[in-house]
């Protein structure tokens, strides 16, 4: 992460706060993960060892409102789809996470108001981050479906992301795959008003906002994947997304929260699909900042 990222995100903040933010020192500002802002509470930032609260005035309301407005260019309505989930998506490809008062409609939520908190999050572009994993995801020129796995924050979307990246544009090892991305929450390719914000390859198509469950076989039928990418399998739909793709011929990426493979086998969700026999090969993602390091496991 740079630290032209980190003021690229601060220029969402109130002019109070975004002074606080850029005092930090540099070395610092490289290693920021998000922004926190929290009603009565200081600006915080979250970095690889833990969130620390800066000096300065407290978070008001006013200035939840101006993130808002600033990351939606002053047009809530155009983005109440994603703030009805708790997110929405700036400009750059900052996701910003959301809590407040949800509005309950016909058993859903329809929208936040009184926004309470929000997290800036900031992208790690990584260019190259998984070349080295290729030669053992690959076998005769077609990637093995995969599951990408490690501990929330460990780093599973920036991987996702270049894996996709790489796989799009192809290289030594493998020509250009199709690749359909389903990018559920707007992290992997960040679209912001249709343009992706992040690089994902030039052979990615990629569909925005859609629950896994409705957007596999939507991909399948309409744009002859070779590979699918999804992120964070949690849920009974997630898994069922994952086994209706199994039998069509695309590769499968996916990512899940767990330290190990075992882990995933104590849970009954990610157990099942584990046993389908749907994923060849998984990465395991140990450590956190500069200790990190990946380590390929073939499933059996």
């Amino acid at each position: 992460m740079t630290e032209d990222r980190y003021k690229e995100a601060c220029a969402l903040l109130p002019e109070a706060l975004r002074k606080v933010a850029l005092g930090v020192d540099p070395p610092r500002q490289a290693r920021t993960e998000e922004l926190r802002l929290r009603v009565g509470r200081p600006l915080a930032l979250t970095l690889p060892e833990g969130e620390v609260s800066l000096p300065g005035p407290a978070v008001d309301s006013s200035d939840l409102t101006q993130v808002l407005d600033k990351a939606t260019a002053f047009s809530r309505y155009a983005a109440g789809e994603t703030i009805s989930q708790g997110f929405v998506t700036a400009e750059g490809g900052f996701r910003i996470g959301l809590c407040g008062t949800a509005i309950p409609e016909g058993g859903e939520n329809r929208g936040l108001r009184d926004i309470t908190s929000a997290a800036i999050r900031i992208p790690h572009a990584c260019p190259g981050v998984a070349e080295p994993l290729l030669p053992e995801l690959l076998e005769r020129g077609r990637v093995c479906s995969t599951l990408i796995l490690s501990p929330p924050g460990g780093g599973k979307t920036t991987l996702l992301r270049d894996l996709v990246r790489l796989l799009s544009q192809g290289g030594a090892l493998a020509g250009p795959m199709r690749v359909a991305l389903v990018d559920e929450r707007g992290e992997l390719a960040a679209v912001c008003r249709g343009k992706p914000q992040l690089n994902v390859g030039p052979s990615t198509d990629i569909l925005d906002g859609c629950p896994k469950a409705a957007a596999v076989p939507m991909l399948l039928r309409a744009m002859n994947p070779q590979v699918i990418a999804l992120d964070e399998i949690a849920l009974p739909a997630d898994v069922g997304a994952v086994l209706s793709a199994a039998g069509c011929g695309a590769a499968i990426l996916a990512t899940a929260h767990g330290a190990s493979v075992a882990e995933l086998r104590r849970r009954t969700v990610l157990r099942e699909l584990l046993e389908s026999g749907v994923f060849r090969r998984a990465v395991v993602i140990e450590g956190r900042g500069a200790e990190r390091c990946c380590r390929v496991e073939e499933l059996l």
